[in-house]
């Protein structure tokens, strides 16, 4: 049965023997998923040495196969099967399975080994002062990544298989008695409704399970780093990770999280606040920057000082396009530069970069199809979205750009107020697993405000998220958080009485 089905495979082993001399038995396994020497001593050596206790075993059926199982199996993960799918599966996931002549039932041993790369700093998510290990391809050592930051016993993973025709291991991690049980019953419940060939990557069950699939917003947080899903799964978070990537998804997830990183947690709260003030003032820099611009010099000159208007003038002379066509060109020309230098190798990225900054802009401005100010607003404005941390929120707001830049384009000052309204409306519409969008500022809280447009001091971020629901809401005991402020007053007015 098990050639018929997987057909002509060369790597499929299926090996017949005697179990101590006495029974009829066979191994099943794909030669190319497997530890062969595990399979050699752990599994074929224990069953083919001669009984020496029980000469004759006089048993048959499940007693037999219990037996086996209890006497002659080294291998520590071992379950017993009666279903025929769940052991086409077991082999098909790289485990051995174990059938003995007479035996309905058979053993599936896990003996699964996948060749990995080494742990790496994530590429993605630079940091100046944290961890520099970041998440792999192979789901067992991510998880033993995430249980090694979260050393707790009320941490809990649930296996599931995904997938009609190639099953992938998904694993739903969070604290038991932190996390919201509706909010893992509803993570659980989604994944259960998918119904694709495959899940290659953990990008499939982001648009599987996302609330508004058609939103550039992206509603489900990404990481590759451990730390960080560890801090998400205290708050009472879910972390979902997906065997074959490197990217472990977050939910819920609202907007202020794709601004933030860990940076501004390892470092004092002063400068973590300043940081995130710059990056957010960046990130509406990049969305806006270029459609103002295209506004002020098409319809309302006038509210330019003189002498900077005049110098605007003076630089776009020649130029035979239109205010918003030119920004248009130059911000396409660089989208297709960055998309080229993401794609092309290393060695070759760097070099395109340069050559398409400093040699196409410059000949671009020479050959008077673009003023220098309008090169000096598309590359402030491509900087200002270089320091956005998540890559698919940035992604979104370039997109935005466009819509934006053309309202300008055609209204004016009225056009861009009337994008940033549309915009904002669609933010308050967008939820993420039951969680408005825009939370904490709509609807207002103030003890969440503590870590939103400023990064409050860790003493006082001493209550988790309350709009997830978390079992335990102290993060921090009242009286520990207490004596933390108060020593930071102490200090504070023992410098006041010093300055005196």
């Amino acid at each position: 049965m098990f050639r018929e089905v997987f057909g002509e495979s060369d790597d499929l082993v299926i090996r017949e023997f005697r179990i101590s001399g006495q029974f009829d038995a066979a191994i099943v396994f794909f030669s190319t998923m497997v530890d062969t020497a595990l399979i050699n001593d752990d599994i074929m050596k224990p069953l083919m040495n001669p009984a020496t206790d029980q000469q004759n075993i006089d048993l048959q059926g499940r007693d037999l196969i219990k037996f086996v199982w209890k006497n002659y199996v080294y291998v520590a993960e071992c379950s017993m099967e009666d279903t025929i799918g769940i052991m086409l599966e077991g082999v098909n996931l790289g485990n051995t399975l174990l059938c003995i002549d007479g035996c309905s039932d058979a053993l599936l041993l896990e003996s699964r080994m996948v060749e990995k790369r080494a742990i790496e700093q994530p590429q993605t998510e630079m940091m100046i002062r944290g961890a520099r290990e970041g998440y792999i391809e192979v789901l067992d050592t991510n998880l033993n990544l995430l249980r090694g930051r979260l050393l707790t016993v009320d941490m809990r993973v649930k296996l599931a298989a995904t997938g009609n025709r190639a099953k992938s291991q998904v694993a739903v991690c969070y604290l038991e008695g932190v996390a919201d049980p509706k909010l893992v019953e509803e993570a659980m419940s989604r994944l259960s409704k998918i119904s694709t060939d495959a899940i290659l990557d953990a990008g499939y069950i982001e648009q599987f399970i996302e609330d508004y699939p058609l939103s550039p917003f992206p509603q489900i947080q990404n990481t590759e780093r451990p730390d960080k899903t560890a801090a998400a799964l205290l708050e009472g978070r879910v972390a979902i990770l997906v065997d074959g990537s490197p990217f472990a998804l977050i939910v819920p997830a609202i907007f202020s999280q794709f601004y933030q990183t860990l940076d501004d947690y390892t470092e004092r709260f002063l400068m973590g606040t300043l940081v995130r003030m710059i990056r957010l003032l960046a990130l509406i820099f990049s969305l806006v920057f270029p459609s103002l611009y295209v506004a002020v010099i098409s319809y309302n000159p006038e509210l330019l000082p003189t002498d900077f208007a005049v110098a605007v003038a003076g630089g776009r002379a020649g130029v035979p396009f239109p205010a918003v066509i030119e920004v248009l060109l130059i911000e396409l020309s660089m989208e297709v530069l960055r998309e080229a230098t993401i794609r092309l190798p290393q060695l070759i990225g760097g070099a395109l970069s340069i050559v398409g900054v400093l040699v196409v802009g410059q000949a671009a401005v020479s050959a008077g199809f673009s003023s220098p100010i309008t090169i000096v607003i598309v590359a402030l404005t491509t900087i200002g979205s270089f320091a956005t941390p998540a890559y698919n929120a940035a992604i979104a707001l370039r997109m935005l750009r466009f819509p934006i830049l053309i309202l300008a384009g055609t209204f004016g000052l009225y056009g861009v107020m009337a994008g940033l309204i549309l915009i904002m409306n669609h933010l308050l519409f967008l939820e993420s697993f039951g969680v408005p969008y825009m939370y904490p500022i709509v609807p207002g809280n103030w003890q969440a405000m503590k870590d939103t447009l400023i990064r409050g001091p860790l003493w006082w971020m001493n209550k988790r998220p309350s709009y997830l629901q978390p079992g335990d809401r102290d993060r921090l005991p009242n009286d520990h958080a207490k004596v933390a402020g108060s020593h930071a007053l102490h200090y504070i007015d023992k410098e006041e009485s010093e300055h005196e």
